[in-house]
């Protein structure tokens, strides 16, 4: 499966462990350091799905997640949280949209099979789907 993944998070070791096991994959990945940034380069990326970190400097992942859903652009696209994913991160994540979440640390291959999904239930439901709807991922828990 190939798309476009934009992935957004301060740190950037993480950006680049997700950016390597996402291109190991077929994917393109194009990153980001905050939300800022994030919503700077959206609309000449296009990404067919976008990973937040929620903790980030300038704009948080979930506010970040709120103007994603705001812009009819974007609204469609599905967005992953990446992060603590602690029960305030997944109830406000839902609350603005989000599709799904992964806790940190997490598994690589936890990771690409998530975007995977987002990727292939974006691509047949070709916005059928309400973003943050009742068909919402669980939270995938920490690697162990």
């Amino acid at each position: 499966m190939s798309g476009r993944v934009l992935v957004v998070d301060d740190n950037k070791v993480i950006r680049q462990l997700i950016r390597v096991n996402l291109e190991l994959e077929g994917f393109e990945v194009v990153t980001a350091a905050d939300g800022a940034e994030c919503l700077e380069i959206v609309h000449q990326v296009r990404p067919d799905v976008i990973t937040l970190d929620v903790v980030m400097p300038r704009l948080d992942g979930l506010h970040t997640a709120s103007r994603l859903r705001a812009d009819a652009r974007t609204c469609h696209v599905p967005v992953a949280i990446i992060s603590a994913c602690t029960q305030y991160e997944v109830d406000n994540g839902r609350a603005a949209g989000v599709d799904a979440f992964l806790a940190k640390p997490f598994d690589p291959a936890a990771m690409v099979e998530l975007v995977r999904r987002l990727m292939t239930r974006a691509t047949e439901a070709a916005g059928a789907v309400a973003p943050g709807g009742a068909e919402s991922e669980s939270v995938v828990g920490p690697a162990g």
